[in-house]
């Protein structure tokens, strides 16, 4: 909890309820806190400042010096020196926190074993960790100590939990590189050896879904785990041995968003469209926490539609209704894109899209080539031009045309002649490069938007991801990177356009709509920005809730305006 200051505390309290007690006085938050099987400790995570943050003018404070590229990220800030790492600290507040590890590297997801000798948590400290795309699993002593790596640097380990005996690890895998975007997989791990026995290759679905929502569990031999699949977000069963193939324990036209279970029992909370995250035990609904927000206004439900792309691949597709429908009447159409683009939309609750729909417009949104929850082969289409693809703007593009245009065919009501197109991070990137390339839309609002892959390469925090999709850095070919960016078709933009940005947006940094809107006021096109101070790029979605509100009322006045 933040009740006592800036930064967040560890507290503890009784089960059937007391004051707090705090637990931790530590200059930065903490986080993943993990019990000690007996109950005397906890573990957590918390990055270590540097101690020139002691001086509070900054005006004095020594320059910042990094060798490691990942010296930044969004939301959280500078990190090369304000590493993160474990502690420990009595569950009776008998001691102060005693740091467990350290070094020029990030500590996360602390787990104890059985018999509360060892925690593992998950790493990289090879020498190149910062540009070699591994992480592996570590084993330390609650005393502190060198930590020992159990794996063997052959992917992406993450989120470790024990078997009750002690003898297994199960966590997250994927192959790691900049070979992806790849689906996650649940792994075993031996606890001696560090051999590795992948348990979810036969699903081909990503088992590691946005936003993460906890390591996979032990329930019994078995373990329970998450995956997207086609708009849902399901929980999953399978044996620890692999002895059969893992099967669907919740699912439905829902979107899970968290899971437990003790002794054979398990809970899981899950939206839907209409209804935000409440608990559930199997079918039975637990709490009624949204009741009266569901019940205070009307909330629109998606239809689910089948467009065909051009090569004849079918995507997946929803339309809602505007609150207020009436038969025989056109509406304004709003086309919204996902960010990622390893990323799903789907059957979860969404603020957005009712926000749109009370406002009066059709709202279509899907998952085109390059999203999630579907096969791997589907995530990897957008790649290029390694693998021989056409890379971000091709596939993609073409299925959200035709998701538009499959729309306007079967919906009567969609009013052809008043489209609009919005999204955020890589869905800004599609709509900015939507515009570029067609003049079908009214209006378009491009958000935190990547529109120039070459500068996007040198000012995010994770700028080397494109190699991923490009299958090279901008020094090897600058010419992906020149060729699907935005920026590079600029002067074709006619559509009105609003950019919207973060200042302190780390992963698609200012400087994005920075360079769009400087070329497109220079062409004295219809252009605006709108920069929101003291923001991240998740100001959508955890944002301050004063900004949240106007940037839904500068979104909603824009739309108006045009359409």
């Amino acid at each position: 909890s933040d009740r006592a200051g800036k930064a967040k505390q560890l507290y503890v309290m009784p089960v059937d309820g007391g004051e707090p007690r705090c637990l931790a006085h530590l200059p930065e938050d903490v986080e993943t806190p993990a019990w000690s099987p007996d109950g005397r400790l906890l573990c957590f995570a918390s990055r270590v400042p540097d101690p020139a943050y002691a001086e509070q003018d900054e005006r004095r404070r020594p320059p910042r010096r990094f060798r490691r590229l990942q010296y930044k990220l969004d939301n959280v800030g500078w990190i090369g020196d304000r590493r993160r790492h474990l502690f420990v600290v009595p569950a009776d507040g008998s001691a102060a926190p005693r740091q467990i590890t350290d070094g020029d590297c990030e500590d996360a997801r602390p787990a104890w074993s059985p018999d509360g000798a060892r925690i593992v948590f998950d790493s990289a400290r090879h020498e190149h960790w910062d540009i070699d795309l591994r992480r592996d699993l570590y084993l330390v002593s609650p005393q502190g100590g060198e930590p020992e790596r159990l794996t063997s640097l052959d992917g992406w380990y993450e989120a470790p939990s024990w078997s009750s005996d002690g003898a297994l690890i199960a966590c997250r895998w994927e192959p790691g590189g900049f070979d992806y975007p790849r689906h996650g997989q649940i792994a075993v791990v031996d606890a001696e050896s560090g051999k590795r026995r992948v348990l979810t290759q036969t699903l081909d679905r990503n088992c590691s879904p946005y936003p993460e929502m906890r390591e996979p569990i032990w329930d019994g031999h078995a373990l329970l785990f998450a995956i997207e699949d086609r708009g849902s977000t399901h929980v999953y069963r399978v044996p620890a041995d692999g002895s059969r193939p893992p099967r669907p324990v919740v699912s439905g036209e829902l979107r899970v968003s968290g899971y437990d279970a003790v002794a054979g029992t398990l809970v899981h909370t899950a939206s839907t469209p209409t209804m935000p995250a409440e608990l559930f035990h199997s079918e039975r609904r637990l709490t009624w926490v949204t009741r009266p927000f569901c019940e205070g206004l009307p909330l629109v439900q998606p239809e689910r539609f089948t467009a065909l792309s051009q090569d004849g691949a079918e995507v997946d597709a929803w339309i809602m209704r505007p609150v207020g429908f009436e038969e025989g009447r056109r509406y304004p159409v709003l086309l919204v894109i996902h960010g990622g683009p390893f990323s799903q939309y789907g059957n979860g609750f969404l603020d957005e899209f009712q926000v749109y729909a009370r406002a009066g417009y059709v709202v279509l949104f899907s998952n085109p080539r390059g999203s999630s929850g579907y096969s791997e082969a589907w995530g990897r289409a957008i790649r290029g031009p390694v693998d021989g693809g056409g890379g971000w703007g091709s596939l993609d593009y073409q299925d959200l045309m035709a998701v538009v245009d499959t729309a306007l065919e079967r919906f009567p009501f969609c009013d052809p002649d008043r489209l609009g197109v919005m999204g955020g991070s890589y869905g800004g990137f599609m709509t900015s490069w939507i515009v570029a390339h067609t003049d079908r839309f009214r209006a378009a609002i491009s958000e935190r938007a990547v529109n120039n892959l070459l500068s996007e390469f040198g000012s995010s925090d994770v700028g080397w991801f494109m190699k991923g999709y490009t299958g090279v850095f901008p020094f090897e070919d600058v010419r992906p990177y020149l060729e699907q960016s935005p920026t590079t078709y600029a002067t074709r933009i006619t559509t009105p356009l609003l950019i919207l940005h973060s200042e302190q947006d780390l992963r698609c940094h200012v400087e994005q709509a920075e360079h769009l809107f400087a070329i497109l006021r220079l062409l004295q096109r219809e252009v605006e920005l709108v920069r929101f101070p003291a923001e991240s790029h998740e100001l959508s979605r955890s944002g301050s809730p004063v900004h949240r509100v106007m940037r839904f009322q500068i979104i909603l006045d824009w739309l108006a305006r045009y359409l």
